[in-house]
């Protein structure tokens, strides 16, 4: 009977394709990661900060760096550890750019959410991994990654909750022994960076995931100052473009929650000077259609319009859907009926409007397909592969090498679901 069972098994998965294969990889690691950081609901995290995708060769292995100064500056991730970052070497004509990518992983707007934060590897180097795997924009195959294989590659962990953005003020009120350090994290790994070679970097790229890729945004024209003038610098975000837009019921829940962490973490002086000026609410200043609209440095944008992060926890948050109408729609846009595809539409739509100024810049760039999934440049599968997704056939590490090295204007927008057929799509039911 068992023998039967175990045929029945073999000949059930020799008929998988070999995009049926990538599919199933990719979701599976993305389950994975979502179930490793299981937080309080109002933590808003994400899957995206695991640093151990599957697909990554052995090759690829890379230890984990503590931050040497940090307890002498005050850089400390949440639980008053020492933050850290994976630096692996660049070699041959890659030994004197850099590539740097900020980890993903939401945020947190409570004492309560950053405290349970704090017992995780996303608020504390105690608990983050000694070694990790570089894929995707990481990669060190030229095969997986063309453009920036051999190019010196840092991953920086995320620990402080509010991607990198946080002040220390508001500490003492908590009464938890919290440490809202962001901003002195980052320009501690900045200093410590530019000590062990990236001083002398004749091109630089920052990229970044989710939360990462909103850290990304806020740096961007920091990490520009970093460098000579001549030097080539730009920034890239990777599903980092988090909306203003009400959810199903109404309510801005997203607007909420980034007024939470705002506060909590002291996040004005990290913020464009003019907008936190101006705006009535500040903490409005922490959405990216407000950070981008001062930013002087060249910016990519990846994104999917059917974010499915975003779909989860900005348009169709779990308390806007008390009876469950959405339950399977959230979990799979495959299981969406047409009234409800109408309305991830319009959200799509609303996205495309927020980004119209930005198509304008001459020097910005974009990928936005119409995959129902959220990070894309650290997973191969998505990245750069024989499935990978597309846009007028290109994947999106080369659009985003055609677009560093000045090949082409490369803005690139999918036509709206379920027309693209290169697409991988996430599926949690």
């Amino acid at each position: 009977m068992a023998t039967n069972h175990k045929v029945r098994v073999l000949v059930w998965l020799r008929r998988w394709s070999k995009r049926d294969w990538a599919i199933a990889i990719s979701v599976f690691a993305v389950i994975i990661f979502a179930l490793t950081l299981t937080l309080s609901l109002n933590s808003f995290s994400d899957d995206s900060y695991s640093p151990s995708p599957v697909d990554s060769t052995a090759d690829d292995i890379v230890d984990l760096t503590l931050l040497r100064k940090a307890k002498s500056r005050g850089a400390l991730c949440l639980d008053g550890s020492v933050p850290g970052y994976h630096f692996r070497k660049g070699f041959g004509s890659g030994s004197e750019k850099w590539l740097l990518h900020v980890e993903g992983g939401g945020w947190c707007d409570t004492t309560e959410s950053c405290s349970f934060r704090a017992g995780t590897p996303l608020g504390s180097s105690n608990y983050m991994e000694r070694r990790i795997s570089f894929s995707g924009i990481l990669s060190s195959d030229p095969l997986q990654n063309p453009d920036f294989f051999n190019w010196n590659k840092v991953k920086l962990r995320y620990c402080d909750g509010a991607s990198f953005a946080g002040h220390p003020e508001t500490e003492l009120k908590t009464g938890n022994n919290l440490f809202f350090r962001g901003q002195l994290i980052w320009e501690a790994l900045m200093d410590e960076l530019l000590s062990v070679g990236m001083s002398r970097a004749k091109q630089a790229l920052l990229s970044g995931c989710s939360a990462g890729g909103l850290a990304t945004l806020i740096h961007c024209d920091d990490f520009r100052q970093l460098f000579p003038k001549d030097v080539a610098v730009k920034c890239l975000a990777d599903a980092g473009f988090f909306l203003d837009e009400k959810d199903v019921l109404g309510n801005y829940t997203m607007r909420s929650f980034y007024h939470n962490v705002f506060t909590l973490q002291s996040l004005a002086k990290s913020l464009p000077k003019e907008c936190v000026e101006k705006m009535e609410e500040p903490s409005e200043c922490l959405f990216p259609h407000e950070i981008i609209k001062n930013i002087k440095t060249p910016v990519f944008l990846v994104s999917p319009a059917y974010d499915w992060w975003q779909i989860q926890n900005v348009l169709i948050p779990g308390t806007s859907d008390p009876h469950g109408y959405w339950k399977k729609c959230r979990r799979s846009i495959l299981k969406c009926d047409p009234s409800q595809i109408e309305i991830l539409d319009g959200f799509r739509k609303s996205f495309l409007r927020t980004l119209s100024d930005f198509q304008k810049k001459t020097d910005g760039g974009m990928f936005i397909n119409s995959c129902f999934a959220h990070c894309q440049t650290w997973l191969t599968e998505t990245w750069h592969s024989f499935n990978s997704p597309r846009l007028n056939n290109k994947t999106i590490a080369e659009s985003v090498g055609d677009w560093y090295f000045n090949k082409r204007v490369v803005k690139q927008v999918d036509c709206p679901y379920p027309c693209d057929p290169t697409c991988i799509h996430v599926d949690f039911s």
